[in-house]
């Protein structure tokens, strides 16, 4: 990859980072202000998305780096699937715990605070969007790094808008349950997407596809 497109890719992520750390200091800062769990729980939950895009991030910033040193004889590519790997591993992890709490919530039903929940939630799909639209990214399948980080913040604004229909739904109807389908509904649709990463990823780090190309020889 050139150093055109990573300095570019570089950009994109540290503009992600800069607002899913502001969004995260704002949601705790009104979180513990207002005494909204709701709020403060997605604050902290948003430092989980600032750990992953951050990692997309260090990524470029080492890959420049080391490709500016004479020295080094290394995959830059090998480097960027690597921290998409590791993403992917985040959000499979991240998809496995909605999926838990999910189901605990049809034997353990909780009281829900709609006005604060459909508030993050809708907090939540905006700060995604936005950063989906940075993320964005045209003929560039080969850098896995920025396929993960756009991965990230779409699965993340999926469980966003499946809480905004399914409380918004719950609250209409008084069913709590139709929240906790959304969970489990989106929570599937994160794990098959975090596979589909893991594996593209895993194929570059294992040299799956030049084994592949040169039994084909």
């Amino acid at each position: 990859m050139n150093e055109a497109h990573l300095n570019k890719n570089q950009k994109r992520t540290s503009w992600v980072v800069i607002l899913t750390a502001v969004t995260m200091v704002v949601e705790i800062y009104f979180g513990i202000s207002s005494g909204s769990m709701a709020l403060l729980a997605d604050g902290i939950h948003m430092g989980s998305h600032v750990l992953a895009i951050g990692i997309s991030w260090l990524a470029y910033v080492f890959v420049r780096k080391m490709s500016k040193k004479e020295s080094y004889t290394g995959d830059s590519n090998k480097i960027l699937s690597l921290s998409g790997y590791t993403s992917g591993l985040m959000l499979l992890i991240f998809a496995i715990v909605i999926l838990v709490e999910a189901f605990d919530r049809f034997f353990h039903p909780h009281a829900i605070n709609f006005k604060d929940a459909i508030l993050v939630a809708v907090i939540g799909l905006i700060v995604n969007i936005l950063s989906a639209v940075i993320l964005h990214h045209d003929h560039e399948h080969s850098d896995h790094n920025i396929k993960a980080a756009y991965v990230h913040v779409l699965a993340d604004a999926l469980t966003s808008l499946a809480a905004i229909f399914g409380l918004t739904a719950a609250l209409i109807w008084d069913i709590p349950f139709i929240d906790t389908i959304a969970a489990i509904i989106s929570s599937f649709v994160i794990i098959k997407w975090s596979v589909g990463l893991l594996k593209d990823t895993g194929g570059v780090l294992l040299d799956v596809n030049k084994q592949e190309h040169h039994h084909s020889l």
